[in-house]
């Protein structure tokens, strides 16, 4: 009978010799077997098989598997074959190999990625970490990681007083950082998803509402569902987030009643992450089934699932905001406006405060008491008004001063609203619609006319996203902006907000990258692209902030047309070993006002006509570097004589 030897991964390796011990431990003896008294010589090269243990145990390229059935039909001629077969490959693997380095961690997400504050949890970071454990870094205070024996396996201390909101994380050791992923810290309960929950006849039981669940879809074809109670006219709002979190999945929400029957389904809302609501038409258990996709898209159309595939699922059957009229608020005002959404009593208003907002924050995501959720709200820089019909024609057209912001609806099939205002020879303008971005159903085309109705320019984006244009004026005089929809529908749905303001002098410095290892005595280049906007002239000299002892740049000038430049970092022969952010810098020669160069994290790509990215994040860009120094090289050892 030939020897049966078989493959083994480097994981196997302890297959052979665990087999063997396990025999030589065998309490009843047969006279075949590898343990009889009779049979010394065989339990002689067993006790070597187990010697050598722990060599196959840490040689990462074993070669061979015995199979425990024919252990005891080998003699020992074969096993004493073996075994030099065994012992040679190890011998030899532990001289070929070069020692196995670390390498910088990487970090995909964490599980749960939401948790509560004043709470401690335990949380699973999705990635790669050899060594274990590497250290954990947050952009806020009050919120702790500590490592648990297990690989991958965290506790989370989350302080009374730590921030509420998105926060970003990173992993790091000695050569290097993950990319930055997301934590939620949320004043709300969290509910942990438990399995098995695939079938809707048996879902997880949700008892109070309104509830945040974590969520994961584990393996191909999960579903996972969840159970709720609803009267008789009843509201169930349902939302989810994946795709803002940057999970790889397409989700799919739907609901079906006690018998399976599907009452309401969305596949994608205002981003790829679905959203719906039913209205129980009579008492009883309605089931919300998460699933989904592959993203980007795969060749085969299946559910997905995999240890990345995290998301939260909001199910409320309280007041639930939709939207404000209009539909944003001016910076450094209070005001009182009227509402829409769900499971609200007529005519409700709420008070909005805009006077404390930072001076570049764009949109706010407004908590307000007594509602489910957060009322997510641009923030202008003028009034903020209301569309007046009739203004399909330029003779009709809503007037209005700049910067200011009106909030319309294409009300039905072939509206079209105008809008007009005054502006100056060469004045340039920044002309914006905000609706596909807010969920609404409207696929907006722009343009600019002058007095005559003469189309001056236009911007239609058939992908579904929101249009703008960036426009001069060649004259003085009294122009107009009108808007309509691509499709040719209309309706309640269809609102927009519409804003328009001077295109001022200003900068911009992007990053590419967001981590940065340098080694002592040795230099790396990092890339910053700088984008002057109309007519930005100051002198720019960049710098960093965070350096530690050891690490230099140059300053470096910006050239007055912008575009790419090389930042050469620099570490010293005696630089110690240092992991942590710092900041790239831009200051003004004159004025000393300083620009900080950003890391977008959202992305859009294209691969073969498939999309791919995340262009929605919960935290879309960070001036957070990562610098590492790394620690000198370890001597060469010595190779055996």
């Amino acid at each position: 009978m030939p020897d049966v030897v078989t493959p083994l991964s480097r994981n196997g390796s302890s297959a052979l010799v665990g087999q063997a011990s396990s025999l030589s431990r065998t309490n009843t003896l047969k006279p075949n077997c590898l343990g009889h008294p009779e049979n010394a010589r065989r339990r002689e090269y067993l006790l070597g098989f187990c010697r050598v243990r722990d060599r196959l145990e840490a040689c990462p390229t074993a070669q061979f598997r015995l199979r425990r059935t024919d252990l005891n039909r080998f003699d020992s001629r074969r096993l004493l074959r073996l075994a030099r077969i065994v012992c040679a490959s190890c011998c030899l693997s532990l001289f070929a190999l070069p020692a196995v380095e670390a390498a910088a961690p990487t970090l995909d997400h964490l599980f749960p990625v939401a948790v509560q504050v004043g709470t401690t949890n335990v949380i699973t970071a999705v990635g790669k970490f050899d060594p274990w454990p590497p250290k954990f870094w947050i952009d806020a205070p009050g919120i702790v990681f500590k490592p648990e024996t297990n690989s991958g396996k965290f506790s989370i201390e989350i302080a009374t007083n730590a921030p509420v909101g998105p926060h970003l994380v990173r992993v790091f050791n000695e050569q290097g950082s993950s990319g930055p992923r997301f934590l939620i810290v949320t004043r709300e309960p969290q509910l942990p998803e438990t399995e098995p929950n695939d079938d809707f006849k048996k879902p997880q039981a949700v008892e109070n509402l309104p509830a945040w669940i974590n969520g994961r879809l584990e393996k191909s074809g999960d579903v996972d569902s969840y159970a709720v109670e609803l009267n008789t006219g009843q509201t169930l709002v349902a939302s989810l987030e994946a795709f803002t979190l940057a999970s790889p999945v397409d989700a799919v929400l739907r609901i079906v009643d006690g018998r399976g029957v599907q009452v309401a389904f969305n596949h994608d809302g205002s981003t790829l992450d679905p959203f719906l609501t039913y209205t129980a038409t009579s008492a009883g258990r309605f089931v919300v089934q998460v699933f989904g996709f592959a993203y980007p898209a795969e060749s085969d159309v299946k559910f997905t699932g995999n240890s990345k595939c995290v998301y939260r699922l909001h199910l409320s059957c309280g007041p639930y905001l939709r939207h404000a009229l209009p539909l944003g608020v001016q910076r450094g005002v209070s005001t009182h406006l009227p509402v829409s959404g769900w499971n609200l009593r007529s005519n409700t208003r709420v008070s909005i405060d805009a006077s404390q907002l930072p001076t570049n924050t764009t949109q706010a995501l407004l908590p307000l008491p007594g509602h489910d959720n957060a009322l997510l709200i641009p923030i202008g820089e003028g009034p903020e008004l209301i569309e007046h019909e009739p203004n399909d024609l330029g003779g009709a057209a809503n007037r209005i001063e700049i910067p200011s912001a009106v909030t319309g609806r294409i009300q039905k099939v072939g509206d079209e609203d105008r809008f007009s205002f005054q502006a100056a020879k060469d004045q340039k303008f920044l002309i914006e619609v905000q609706s596909a971005s807010f969920g609404f159903p409207l696929d907006a085309w722009l343009k600019v006319e002058n007095s005559k109705g003469k189309e001056l320019a236009k911007n239609d984006d058939r992908a579904g996203r929101d249009p703008e244009l960036e426009w001069t004026a060649p004259d003085d005089g009294t122009y107009v902006a009108a808007i309509g929809n691509v499709l040719q529908r209309g309706g309640a749905e269809y609102l927009y907000r519409l804003s328009m303001e001077r295109a001022t002098q200003s900068v911009r410095f992007n990053l590419t990258e967001t981590t940065l290892a340098v080694a002592p005595g040795k230099t790396n280049e990092f890339k910053v692209t700088a984008k002057r906007l109309h007519g930005f002239k100051a002198k720019l000299t960049l710098t960093s902030k965070g350096l530690p002892e050891g690490m230099a740049l140059e300053p470096t000038d910006v050239s007055e047309k912008g575009g790419e430049v090389v930042l050469k970092f620099a570490a010293s022969p005696e630089a110690k070993p240092f992991s942590g952010p710092i900041q790239i810098v831009a200051t003004e020669a004159e004025s000393g006002i300083e620009h900080r160069a950003v890391a977008s994290l959202t992305s859009s790509t294209e691969n073969n006509g498939v999309p791919g990215g995340f262009t929605k994040l919960v935290i879309e860009s960070t001036d957070q570097i990562w610098l590492t120094v790394l620690p000198p090289p370890q001597p060469k050892a010595e190779k055996s004589k």
